[in-house]
């Protein structure tokens, strides 16, 4: 089984709308109630299942809106609100933290974040948000099922 756990219910629209077999958490946003959203899924995994946080990021201008980033391997700064700071992170996102604390034992994680403004949370909507996530989806679930890491 794949669990996706995103925190906003535009996101989850965008695996509805695609069709997929995983099962989607709505967490809420912010890294408390990722957190404890996790945590559930987490308690009830099996070891050959796979637990996936997507969702949209902010992120300087060094990265393409609609870029897809593995927040693995990429810095994620997690804060509690949206940000209009372009010069203090390179990405940030409100829930990634959280998924981690939750997760810490868990070897099948992935986090996937995709770019959804400069630092300009004003201009992102709830279609946009959703545009950008099932624009993904295939890729996202490829990595996943595969195992590959993403380059």
């Amino acid at each position: 089984m794949i669990y996706i756990l995103v925190a906003l219910k535009a996101e989850a629209q965008a695996f509805i709308d695609k069709k997929t077999d995983a099962q989607i958490i709505i967490s809420g946003m912010g890294s408390q109630n990722m957190q404890k959203a996790t945590q559930v899924v987490v308690d009830k995994m099996n070891k050959d299942d796979k637990i996936v946080n997507v969702g949209i990021c902010a992120a300087n201008k060094n990265y393409k809106i609609g870029q897809l980033i593995d927040g693995l391997k990429e810095k994620i700064s997690c804060v509690d609100e949206a940000l209009n700071d372009k010069n203090r992170y390179n990405i940030v996102d409100m829930e990634s933290a959280g998924f981690l604390e939750a997760s810490l034992h868990v070897e099948n994680k992935y986090i996937f974040k995709i770019v959804s403004d400069h630092f300009e949370p004003h201009t992102v909507t709830k279609d946009g948000a959703k545009k950008l996530i099932f624009d993904k989806i295939d890729e996202i679930l490829n990595l996943v099922q595969n195992k590959r890491d993403y380059v």
